[in-house]
């Protein structure tokens, strides 16, 4: 079934929600941080915030889960939660690296990938993708999952007495 697709003004509220709900989810790894390396929070929240990619910071939370001295319940409580979090980060990145298309009433938004596909001989750029009814079905459940997650980090870090 295809319905219309809102104004752009309702989607750059839906994508804010969407960036405030991983934003937020991302500040929480400063718990899995502090607990996962015995820190303060503070400590955790300077090395959560010298690491300058999300990438990065999911990357060292799931290293300190996986060394030996981190009992393994813990261990699949965190690598659980991030692997949640980074099968999000797709749609999360899509709407944060492209630009945006409407006709002059606001209506019929698309997306522009801002990414460079190369193959051995041609070069392509510039995939469009409509954003419908259907996709803002898609960022929304993605928004419930994050916060979700979100949940899931706090009820870790209390469950394993990480630093809140």
């Amino acid at each position: 079934m295809n319905r219309p697709a809102p104004p752009f003004r309702d989607v750059l509220t839906l994508l804010g929600q969407l960036n405030y709900t991983w934003t937020n989810t991302e500040s929480l790894l400063i718990h899995l941080i502090a607990g996962l390396a015995g820190v303060d929070k503070e400590t955790a929240t300077i090395i959560f915030l010298t690491l300058n990619t999300t990438r990065a910071r999911v990357d060292l939370v799931e290293r300190l889960a996986k060394m030996a001295r981190t009992p393994p319940p813990v261990r699949k409580d965190v690598l659980d939660v991030t692997r949640k979090m980074m099968a999000e980060a797709k749609l999360r990145n899509k709407y944060n690296h492209c630009i945006y298309s409407f006709d002059d009433t606001g209506d019929n938004v698309s997306t522009l990938l801002m990414r460079v596909s190369e193959t051995a001989d041609q070069l392509r750029y510039g995939k469009m993708d409509a954003i419908d009814a259907d996709e803002i079905a898609n960022i929304t459940r993605s928004i419930g999952r994050l916060a979700q997650t979100n949940r899931d980090i706090w009820a870790l870090a209390r469950r394993h007495r990480f630093p809140l």
